[in-house]
């Protein structure tokens, strides 16, 4: 009597591609943002040109001509913020994006775990965009007002900048901080609570762990106000700290010594500005 051969070979190499799949997406996703932001499409100069000419902090160097905000440059700079978003903060999202598609081919919705791992990722990146829509309003708040310097996006008041830093610093050492961090670094125990079936459901769940990584790291995404929001060292440094914390839950102290770092790095601000003008 003949068996049938067991195809667990099969299922096994589906099963890998799903993943390779998925991975590779969000690596073209990485990738094409990092060439978008490094090329500062549809700005003036380049993301290294900028770089170049920033000045030190709550000092920068001005540009000869003023910016216009006509509809044209408010979509452009919205989408530089969104696709900088996008290159920082998918690859400590990667993980998770990883874990809810070996979830899904698991589970019934196996035969279109891949599509679904998309739908959270496409979630993930919309939470992502409406904080970047929050941050262009307030670039054209900082500019109404003259805190900050139009090409080089950055603040140019020492105060203010150093009023930021403490702020970043506070929100670094708050219960709310924690609570959003503590779903960062627990993408099982994410998934296991908010896991919805479907389309919709995998969308809707991408945006609430968008939703948590914005409360765990929009008071440190604030920070390219006082570096330099086209500065590659404080776009590439951001990225990997906001990484170390997702991905170290070990390290407990990392947090509260980058708040308190941060609260005095803001006072030295404050007093050098102080000390200037005295």
């Amino acid at each position: 009597m003949e068996t049938t051969p067991p195809r667990t070979g099969v299922v096994d190499r589906v099963l890998r591609r799903d993943s390779g799949i998925v991975l590779i997406c969000v690596a073209v996703i990485i990738l094409g943002a990092c060439w978008y932001t490094v090329a500062g499409i549809g700005m003036n100069m380049t993301a290294i040109d900028m770089t170049r000419m920033a000045g030190p902090v709550g000092n920068p160097m001005r540009m000869a001509s003023e910016v216009r905000w006509t509809p044209t440059y408010t979509i452009l700079i919205f989408l530089m913020w969104w696709v900088m978003m996008i290159a920082m903060m998918t690859p400590s999202a990667a993980p998770t994006v990883l874990l809810f598609t070996a979830l899904k081919r698991v589970g019934p919705d196996a035969a279109r775990a891949t599509r679904l791992s998309l739908y959270f990722l496409a979630g993930y990146l919309v939470a992502w965009g409406v904080f970047s829509a929050i941050a262009t309003a307030g670039q054209w708040g900082l500019e109404l007002i003259g805190l900050s310097d139009g090409p080089m996006m950055t603040i140019r008041s020492e105060v203010f900048a150093g009023c930021v830093l403490i702020a970043a610093g506070l929100y670094q050492l708050s219960s709310l901080k924690s609570a959003c961090l503590r779903h960062c670094r627990s993408p099982a125990r994410f998934l296991a609570e908010h896991n919805r079936p479907g389309p919709y459901g995998a969308f809707r769940t991408g945006a609430l762990h968008g939703a948590y990584c914005l409360g765990c790291c929009w008071a440190l995404m604030l920070l390219l106000f006082v570096g330099g929001v086209m500065n590659l060292y404080w776009i590439v440094g951001i990225a990997i700290y906001v990484a170390l914390e997702k991905l170290l839950p070990r390290a407990r102290w990392l947090v509260p010594l980058t708040g308190v770092a941060l609260i005095l790095a803001g006072l030295w601000l404050i007093a050098r500005s102080a000390t200037a003008v005295g």
